[in-house]
């Protein structure tokens, strides 16, 4: 079982070839590919490599899959006694990719 964890938006992601993983927004269409080339440790048939911080010559290729809106999250601030009340929210923007290879 081979598999890497990449960063990529400020999160880290344990990826492996045929998985679909949620992202932050790319600024790639659908069916284009990605290059991912900040990995920060790759597993091969039981070997760990592990960089410092990144591994190198490492990359994982993706192809994007989707390019969507995650369900809205409510924010409502109160507090008591003083009639204070303020609702808001957002829908965070994502893009979905299709792990293809995993090379290093």
């Amino acid at each position: 079982m081979t598999y890497a964890i990449v960063e990529t938006g400020g999160k880290q992601y344990r990826v492996q070839v045929g998985d679909t993983v949620r992202v932050e927004k790319l600024g790639a269409g659908e069916g284009e590919s990605v290059v991912f080339d900040k990995v920060l440790a790759i597993a091969k048939d039981g070997q760990v490599t592990v960089g410092t911080p990144y591994v190198d010559g490492a990359k994982v290729t993706a192809k994007v899959a989707a390019q969507g809106k995650a369900p809205k999250i409510l924010v409502f601030k109160y507090k008591a006694k003083s009639n204070y009340r303020r609702k808001s929210g957002h829908r965070q923007p994502f893009t979905a990719v299709t792990i293809e290879a995993i090379e290093g």
